[in-house]
């Protein structure tokens, strides 16, 4: 049974430090690295695609002082959406750039739920190599669902799964990091191709397409600013989880692509399809490997499952604000969480698991810079325009405007660095997404057509 908002004023504020911090490295510890190690191998040519880690990771610590930002100036569940609304006016353009990131949501939201189940069927396939195809995207497709069932409870119950499944998927990881140290090989390591570090066209567009993977991989940080409504202290809460979630993801990531690169050579780790699992088995036999690869599987399902949890109250967010279809904006009556808008966002990615991977990131990527995270980089300053007083508690980046310049260069440099029909799809989803607001908004004789 749902309620309307009148009924549940509010999402209960269950998720505190540790809550919020697992729910972000839960996110961001997925099945990204786990897969993409040998696409950032392949986009550069060899070990020198640590560069693009490492630029990925500075690029989303500065961004990271936007959202912590962001995320204490308006601790609402839905983040962005108000964000964006605030900042450029909630009457006339604010919300316009709401609507798109509507808009956007309802597209890669979706994408990206599907983009970690696809990739936990895809590593499925190393447990049991006979699933491929329709059973790949049929499995992927189940998780979304069973995940959607899963969160249908009480956020303090999910706080409490998310933290232990946490806690397994880092001890996962620095048992992965310790194995590859025991039997770390430099020379292998950084077995450098020719030219490697030659300032070329190709080895820029490399550079990108790394950092895109990187950022993707790094991707989750802000998930806690979805749940804005549902952190306690969330002023404080909000960025503490934020800044502390990157550099600890980051530590672990480079010392798995150390690891790896350590023990396999990278020209063979650039052809594998579950890389991490092929390591482990080098090292340990097929135990090693059987073993590492459940432990990615139940990463990757807990990143899915969190993933859904914050993308499931942005449309919530925008019907309570009445920019969105009105049964979206009701609460469980028992639960108190947003139940129509938690069962669409599974059905679609659900529906999503039929697009292959690779797409699903360059365009995830392509369309959410286009959208939002240039936007917000203007968001955050037009904000400390309009406010230069910090309010008792509220977070304020340090070295501020370094970090919303910097954050705003790499963007443009990710999508500079995409393929055209990646790039050419995001323009395409934006204008739709206008053309679409401007329909509604002559039908409603509001902002830009009021009379």
């Amino acid at each position: 049974m749902v309620t309307a908002p009148g009924d549940a004023l509010a999402p209960r504020r269950g998720i505190g430090l540790v809550g919020g911090l697992s729910a972000n490295l839960l996110n961001m510890i997925g099945i990204g690295p786990f897969i993409t190690i040998p696409l950032a191998l392949a986009a550069m040519g060899g070990p020198q695609a640590l560069l693009g880690w490492l630029l990925g990771a500075v690029l989303c610590l500065f961004d990271g002082f936007v959202w912590a930002e962001l995320g204490s100036t308006l601790p609402r569940s839905g983040g962005p959406f108000h964000y964006l609304r605030e900042a450029f006016g909630p009457s006339k353009l604010g919300r316009l750039f709401g609507f798109l990131y509507l808009w956007q949501t309802l597209l890669i939201g979706p994408m990206s739920i599907a983009s970690g189940t696809v990739g936990l069927a895809q590593y499925a396939t190393y447990l049991v190599p006979s699933l491929t195809g329709w059973g790949i995207a049929a499995l992927a497709a189940g998780v979304c669902l069973l995940n959607t069932g899963l969160l249908w409870r009480d956020v303090r119950s999910i706080q409490r799964l998310s933290i232990t499944v946490s806690v397994i998927v880092i001890g996962a990881c620095l048992w992965i990091i310790l194995s590859g140290a025991l039997h770390f090989n430099a020379a292998r390591a950084f077995d450098f191709p020719a030219n490697a570090f030659s300032p070329t066209h190709g080895f820029w567009m490399g550079l990108g397409a790394a950092t895109l993977i990187g950022v993707y991989d790094y991707g989750g940080y802000n998930n806690v600013c979805m749940l804005g409504g549902e952190v306690r202290d969330a002023q404080r809460t909000i960025p503490r989880a934020v800044l502390l979630s990157i550099p600890i993801v980051a530590a672990l990531y480079i010392g798995l692509n150390l690891a790896i690169l350590g023990v396999l050579p990278w020209r063979e780790a650039m052809q594998s399809k579950a890389v991490v699992a092929e390591f482990m088995q080098a090292l340990y036999g097929p135990i090693g490997g059987i073993t590492v690869a459940i432990l990615i599987l139940i990463a990757s399902w807990g990143s899915a499952l969190v993933v859904l949890l914050g993308y499931s109250r942005v449309p919530y967010a925008a019907a309570v604000e009445g920019e969105f279809f009105a049964p979206f904006a009701r609460l469980h009556k028992k639960g108190g969480f947003p139940a129509i808008s938690l069962l669409f966002m599974g059905i679609a990615s659900a529906v999503a698991c039929l697009v292959s991977l690779d797409n699903l990131i360059a365009v995830l990527i392509v369309i959410q810079t286009l959208f939002q995270y240039t936007a917000q980089c203007f968001a955050v300053v037009m904000l400390r325009r309009r406010n230069p007083v910090a309010q008792p508690g509220q977070f304020r980046m340090p070295l501020y405007p370094l970090p919303v310049i910097v954050t705003l260069a790499g963007w443009l440099y990710i999508v500079a660095t995409g393929k055209p029909v990646h790039i050419l799809a995001g323009i395409v989803m934006m204008l739709l997404g206008t053309g679409l607001f401007l329909l509604l908004s002559k039908r409603r004789a509001s902002w830009p057509f009021e009379r």
